[in-house]
């Protein structure tokens, strides 16, 4: 018997589509969802709100404290106001990973995310889910795509959304980005030796939705039956 919520734990770069499988699959569950990149584009647009500088790691990290978000639905809402479409902009992504590279953000924000974790479960995703935020999640997946794949996709969404966008700054981007999340000193992003690896780069949504809830079926029998 799990003495608390069970966990789905899923990372991976940016764009790779661990947000839409994470949500998905929470809603085939009936569990709750954590996009846990979405806090810290909020720490990034609040830090770009209030003239907080992007390195004075002190002032972002009471910043984390201080911030007046709420979710609801699919709308994020800072201060009252819904920011959802400001916070999928490529800058905001931009400053939110320079955001995350703080010792003192990320733990600020540990809080914040564990407080997500309630019955019946829950599905998170963004770098560090599996191991640093769930380090006990039932299940870790560790979701990617070639980066020139996600740069299509994000160009595609972006597009979709009514963005002006250019796919090889994209890329560039996206490389940056991976180059960075995945040399920061703390909670680097890498795939833990107990994470399943996904690549999305040539399956369905759907397929990769049915593949987690595979997995997830087979943790929680060997959870029952230890």
């Amino acid at each position: 018997m799990l003495k608390l919520p069970p966990v789905i734990a899923i990372d991976g770069p940016s764009a790779s589509g661990k947000g839409t499988v994470a949500a998905l699959v929470a809603e085939r569950l009936g569990f709750h969802y954590l996009d846990s990149g979405a806090l810290y584009r909020l720490t990034a647009l609040a830090a770009l709100r209030t003239g907080v500088q992007l390195d004075d790691e002190a002032a972002l990290a009471d910043l984390v404290l201080q911030l007046d978000a709420r979710f609801e639905s699919s709308e994020i809402y800072l201060n009252g106001c819904c920011v959802t479409d400001e916070l999928r902009t490529e800058s905001c992504g931009e400053t939110a990973s320079k955001v995350a590279v703080f010792p003192a953000v990320r733990a600020a924000l540990l809080a914040r995310q564990h407080a997500f974790r309630r019955w019946p479960g829950l599905v998170a995703d963004g770098r560090d889910m599996g191991s640093v935020v769930f380090p006990d999640a039932v299940l870790k997946i560790f979701l990617t795509a070639t980066v020139n794949e996600r740069a299509e996709r994000r160009y595609k969404q972006l597009m979709g959304k009514g963005f002006g966008a250019n796919l090889a700054n994209l890329l560039m981007e996206l490389q940056d980005r991976d180059a960075r999340d995945a040399s920061r000193a703390v909670a680097p992003l890498k795939q833990e030796h107990d994470a399943i690896l996904l690549d999305t780069t040539q399956i369905s949504v759907n397929d990769a939705v049915d593949f987690v809830l595979k997995n997830f079926k087979l943790a929680m029998d060997i959870q029952v039956n230890y």
